[in-house]
């Protein structure tokens, strides 16, 4: 049982984020983004993602209360006052409180093997569990499981905390995403895969063929056990962004029984990076494809350099969002880009650590806008492990970028 000291320190925290989310910058955050994806250049939109530098943001020493359920209801809603009060990005704050399902599944039949390194901070070593073709016979399509109980105490919970203060609301499966090679790679082994590309195609063609049919039956799970949630709001959409749409779900769509159409849907291939545009679209693209296009709206890429592969990522029909990693050619990217989708561009968060070179920081994003000036663009700090306990190096860059945006505004 929560204490009632920790009660009370909740439901002030409470209080606060829905102060914050009644503000009129949040409704017109929310507009604009609705704009942006529905390809309008309402200017240059602005995403930060501290992710593992929140333990530095907010460190678990900052927490107050005692009980660890209630100091993970803390740490969010102390990341939301966070981003208001230290973050001025185009994140918006909403007075709902997502209680996320009991949702499961039993996996692929396999699970990858790592030797863990005799130091706290040494890597692993990796074994492989696919040795042969045979060995693919192992793997098994996933069956979701859902803990009903679970999620009604999951909601119950959080209604008798701040029920009253928060739209409290139970929600299923709303981040959809593919990650069919690095599911793969962890159980084959990397290098296997890319000497399979020359030694063994078939073998992978049959192994990406598995994970897409269970990828599919997975979807086909969730629609008929009515797990899907509509994620047209501050739903996370992988790798980076929010859902916030004038065109989701479209007219006609069942609030009560969600389906893929209704939603976006993203996929992505790092584990590819060096390989062939070519091997690239047979061995993933081809596959994710028809797994994106059963949704509304698609997203493609995370941290791969898709630079010359970007006409293969264009052959997907609902496409309206690339993902361009600072491992990218931004010029040669924006040089060859589609004016109907969204060059999601994201700096390299090496920029928070070492020397805080803000001339460098103003320059790179400086560049970026202007070689893609006359796209739909948004910028999207994200893989930022560390800030070296310097939390206000996320302020500050916030604040060059958004000097640097209202140049182009």
């Amino acid at each position: 049982m929560i204490s009632q000291k920790d009660r009370e320190i909740l439901r002030d925290l409470a209080k606060r984020v829905a102060d914050i989310a009644g503000l009129p910058i949040m409704a017109q955050r929310r507009e604009s983004w609705k704009k942006h994806h529905g390809l309008q250049r309402v200017r240059p939109m602005l995403l930060v993602f501290p992710e593992r530098s929140w333990i530095e943001l907010v460190p678990e020493e900052s927490l107050t209360c005692r009980d660890e359920a209630a100091r993970g209801y803390e740490r969010s809603l102390r990341q939301k006052i966070y981003y208001h009060e230290n973050i001025f990005d185009d994140t918006v704050i909403e007075q709902t409180f997502i209680v996320p399902k009991a949702i499961s599944n039993t996996g692929w039949g396999l699970e990858s093997q790592w030797t863990a390194s005799d130091s706290a901070a040494g890597a692993g070593t990796f074994k492989p569990v696919i040795e042969s073709q045979e060995d693919l016979k192992k793997l098994k399509f996933p069956k979701v499981i859902h803990d009903e109980a679970e999620s009604m105490r999951r909601l119950q919970e959080a209604q008798d905390l701040f029920g009253d203060i928060l739209d409290v609301r139970l929600k299923g499966i709303r981040t959809v995403s593919f990650h069919m090679m690095n599911i793969y790679t962890h159980l084959r082994g990397l290098e296997r895969v890319m000497m399979d590309m020359y030694e063994e195609p078939e073998m992978l063609h049959e192994a990406m063929s598995f994970l897409e049919q269970g990828y599919h039956k997975l979807i086909d799970q969730y629609v008929d056990m009515n797990l899907l949630s509509l994620n047209d709001d501050d739903a996370w959409i992988y790798p980076g962004g929010n859902g916030y749409s004038g065109e989701l779900p479209p007219a006609g769509y069942d609030p009560a029984h969600i389906l893929p159409r209704d939603m976006w849907a993203t996929a992505e291939a790092q584990e590819l990076t060096i390989v062939s545009p070519e091997m690239t679209y047979e061995f993933a693209i081809q596959y994710e494809k028809r797994l994106l296009e059963r949704f509304g709206i698609s997203v493609y890429g995370c941290c791969e350099d898709i630079t010359r592969k970007l006409n293969y990522v264009f052959e997907i029909a609902n496409l309206r969002q690339v993902n361009i990693s600072p491992f990218a050619d931004v010029d040669k990217c924006a040089e060859n880009f589609r004016k109907d989708i969204i060059f999601s561009w994201k700096p390299h968060p090496s920029a928070l650590v070492g020397d805080f070179d803000e001339k460098y920081i103003r320059e790179n994003i400086r560049h970026a806008l202007d070689v893609t000036k006359n796209l739909v663009m948004e910028i999207v700090l994200k893989d930022t492990h560390t800030c070296e306990n310097h939390p206000e190096r996320f302020t500050r860059w916030t604040r060059i970028a958004r000097e640097v945006i209202e140049e182009y505004s």
